[in-house]
């Protein structure tokens, strides 16, 4: 039994460099946005989220901060407490006698830490209860804190930094600072413990320039400084505890604590860089300045990987963590205007949800005949979990169930249903070449399409019939071949088969020419569009060898 003829298969074209890479469409994942405003707009200075326990930290510490639901927004004379899970406000504080700083929650998400510009520190209860109860004040500092941040080790030990120079250790039962680090000739604006097994460590920022490493178990005095051009807007630990980044400026550098020198000066952004943030488990860094842009950072080479803009300076920005995995849920992102936008990546159940209800919002737009057709496919997805369900109830484990009733594919043996060829498929097979050609090449034709005309050239050369399809053409019928090639000659995609389709015609009807002036002037132009791509070529080839040039040199 003879098998039967199926239609010619449609070329598929290469796909070219795609516009949107992984990197970005991961972050452009982070759509459900909500936004929420400060009272009387003051600008949002900080955004905390308690940061995964270290390796180092006991159990108990560990699966408190995997559970933690709660990250803290700091604008003006307040402290907003919000919860991850509904990302809405579930209390205030505004117990400060001037505008705060650098609301800090701990890794158990029960307790928070706040400066303010009275040179006051305060600690909450946050854990429970609907008002946050005032556990611990200090009034040690003489100028406005700016930095605050608990131990990623120890429960009770927490640092502060201050306009007045100084940056200082506490331990919560205490009530004077357990040590006190002097050095910096101005303000201190930005400060951390180094992660894990090196909490004893406490790296620090200031509008004098430098960037200071000090260590608890050593003395007061700083073990290692950076100097740089600009004052230090923002520090930040990377988890591998040997490098920092900081903030100088419009640019970010960064240190190698092993080496005690910098390794790179990152200028992405056109204004000042206010705010650092890691993201990803510590793959990516993401940073945010006054020009309004959110970059994002690779790790390895420092690259960006992704770029977004906001309508406002940006002062402060975090990627909050959820999960038992600690997967990136919210891209939380505070604005000199006030507002507070948080964008948030679904994932699971809730992705599909979503997707469910965008396509079902598309189809609604386009009519009534779209929601049919989800309709079906919704329904035809329901009988085929059904049928897989009815299986394994009889004992069978199934990857795919075939309902009965099933349509047949077309082809297979047995099928009853004959395949329809389109004219020029027809042509085709019965030998028709040139009727073929024309028919896909005629405008008022539904084939008529750049990529079925190519799959038919293309077919014509696999089986030696190309010059067949083209040869004994009158000037009318030649001139559409030489207009598409013509047309698709730039295309690399489409290079190959127009120059074997013009050495054809310039092989069959170049004796022609000086009797057809249509004909000449056709030639003419082909031979124009081939010129131009050469000198394209050429100086895409000399521009290369200049950029290589100019690479080597910037190396050496």
């Amino acid at each position: 039994m003879a098998a039967q003829v199926l239609p010619l298969p449609q070329l598929k074209l290469p796909m070219g460099p795609s516009p949107v890479t992984p990197e970005q469409r991961y972050w452009k994942s982070f759509r459900s946005q909500k936004s929420h405003t400060s009272t009387a707009a003051w600008p949002i200075s900080h955004i905390s989220f308690p940061a995964t326990a270290g390796a180092t930290s006991s159990s108990s510490l560990v699966a408190a901060a995997k559970v933690n639901d709660l990250f803290a927004v700091t604008s003006g004379p307040r402290v907003d407490i919000f919860s991850i899970r509904k990302r809405e406000l579930l209390k205030t504080i505004g117990r400060f006698d001037s505008e705060a700083h650098s609301g800090e929650i701990r890794a158990d998400g029960r307790v928070l830490v706040a400066g303010e510009d009275s040179g006051k520190m305060q600690v909450f209860d946050v854990g429970g209860g609907t008002r946050a109860v005032i556990l611990k004040t200090w009034h040690i500092h003489k100028q406005p804190v700016w930095a605050t941040k608990w131990s990623p080790t120890e429960l009770t030990t927490l640092m502060s930094a201050s306009d007045d120079k100084t940056v200082r250790l506490w331990d919560l039962p205490s009530n004077n600072p357990s040590l006190t680090f002097t050095g910096h000739s101005d303000y201190v604006r930005s400060g951390a413990f180094m992660p894990g097994g090196n909490s004893n460590i406490l790296v620090t920022g200031s509008y004098d320039e430098t960037v200071r490493v000090w260590d608890a178990r050593a003395s007061s005095s700083s073990v290692l400084t950076f100097k740089h051009a600009d004052p230090i807007e923002d520090v930040l630990p990377l988890p591998s505890g040997t490098t920092i980044l900081a903030a100088s400026g419009s640019a970010i550098s960064v240190l190698d604590l092993v080496a005690a020198k910098p390794l790179r000066l990152i200028t992405n952004h056109q204004k000042t860089v206010t705010t650092l943030s890691l993201a990803s488990n510590g793959r990516r860094v993401i940073s945010g300045s006054l020009d309004g842009h959110v970059k994002v950072f690779e790790t390895s080479g420092w690259n960006v990987v992704s770029s977004s803009k906001y309508p406002s300076p940006i002062l402060s920005l975090s990627v909050i963590a959820a999960g038992a995995t600690q997967e990136d849920r919210h891209l939380a992102v505070g604005m000199q205007s006030g507002v507070l936008s948080l964008r948030t990546r679904l994932s699971g159940a809730a992705a599909n949800k979503a997707r469910e209800r965008a396509a079902e919002e598309a189809a609604r737009d386009i009519g009534t005949e779209a929601l049919e057709r989800l309709d079906a496919q919704k329904a035809k997805r329901k009988r085929r979990e059904l049928t897989s369900k009815a299986m394994d109830l009889l004992g069978e484990s199934v990857d795919a169930a075939i309902p009965a009733g099933a349509s047949r594919t077309p082809g297979a043996r047995g099928s009853k249903r004959a395949v329809k060829l389109k004219p020029w498929q027809r042509d085709f097979r019965e030998g028709r070449y040139a009727s073929a050609l024309d028919r896909v090449l005629d405008p008022s034709s539904n084939d008529f399409h750049s990529q079925t005309v190519l799959t038919l050239l293309v077919a014509l050369r696999h089986r030696s019939a190309l010059r067949d399809a083209l040869k004994d053409r009158d000037e009318v019928t030649v001139l559409p071949i030489l207009k598409w090639v013509r047309k698709h000659l730039p295309s690399t995609r489409f290079s190959s088969i127009c120059i074997d389709v013009a050495f054809h015609l310039l092989d069959l009807y170049s004796e022609y020419v000086g009797g057809s002036t249509v004909l000449a002037s056709q030639f003419r132009m082909l031979y124009g569009r081939v010129k131009l791509e050469v000198e394209k070529s050429q100086m895409a080839i000399m521009t290369g060898g200049m950029v290589e040039s100019l690479m080597v040199g910037g190396a050496e």
